[in-house]
């Protein structure tokens, strides 16, 4: 009633949404820990923990011999890099603050500025991740080279976007049926750990096992990013237009979906849970 409403330009509404992002997207950050050194060192721990898993395994069960030529460290860390960005960046945007949250009972907050800061809050923490590690390994143990790395970066991204999209999907569907969500969710992020394509290589595999995982976006982005790290791999039953396809489709569906629930969003829902 007795606020004073501010004419902004363009521009200036561009930066105070940029603004308001940046500060969501710090408060996300350190959801996890109240340090922001700690919300990244205990996303290491854990990708490092998934290497040393992998290593084990390939190790024991003598699947070493069927990697890449070339850096097998570095092998496995190119599919759980982009593996952990992927369900990680799906499990923020599925998470993020929806409509009829609290945090959107202030003015300036909205469904968008909450999915945008919980997108660049993950990419933020698992691209650090990427680096610090990737940095450590070629330092203390062994000097790591990668054929292109702009290009194997942007699978790393793609991988980003494709989660990004299905996980707009999942908050779109979110209110409606929450345990559905919640439970897909789990199951995806655990089937990935095979149909990702992670613990194989794509040009290995025979016809028939190859069409029971070209359905799955990250598995072309895993491999054509290997295709981009090793100069001796090239990528023949993965393509890279497919999962940007994918994850342009998704979030058209998403934002679509999300748009119709908050024009019915309801806040008993939220007491419903």
């Amino acid at each position: 009633m007795f606020e004073q409403r501010l004419q902004r330009s363009r521009i200036g509404s561009a930066v105070a949404i940029a603004e308001l992002i940046y500060h969501a997207s710090v408060h996300s950050i350190r959801k996890t820990h109240r340090n922001a050194i700690m919300s990244i060192g205990l996303n290491m721990l854990q990708a490092v923990i998934f290497v040393i898993s992998f290593y084990a395994m390939f190790e024991i069960l003598g699947l070493r011999r069927n990697a890449i030529r070339g850096d097998f460290l570095l092998y496995i860390m190119s599919g759980i890099f982009l593996y952990m960005t992927h369900v990680k960046t799906l499990g923020a945007i599925a998470g993020a603050e929806g409509a009829t949250s609290a945090m959107m009972k202030h003015a300036p907050m909205n469904t968008a500025v909450s999915i945008g800061a919980a997108a660049l809050s993950t990419l933020y923490i698992q691209v650090m991740s990427l680096v610090l590690i990737l940095f450590f390994y070629d330092v203390l143990f062994t000097p790591i080279t990668i054929d292109q790395p702009v290009y194997a970066f942007g699978m790393l991204l793609l991988a980003w976007f494709t989660g990004i999209g299905l996980g707009l999907v999942l908050l779109a569907i979110k209110p409606w049926a929450p345990q559905f969500v919640s439970i897909f969710s789990q199951i995806y992020q655990r089937a990935n750990m095979i149909a990702s394509g992670k613990m194989f290589v794509a040009n290995s595999l025979p016809a028939y096992m190859v069409a029971m995982f070209d359905w799955n976006p990250l598995f072309h982005a895993i491999d054509q990013c290997r295709g981009f790290v090793f100069l001796n791999y090239t990528p023949h039953n993965s393509s890279i237009s497919y999962p940007l396809f994918i994850g342009i489709g998704f979030v058209m569906l998403g934002l679509m979906g999300e748009f119709y629930t908050r024009r019915h969003a309801s806040v008993s829902w939220d007491a419903k849970r």
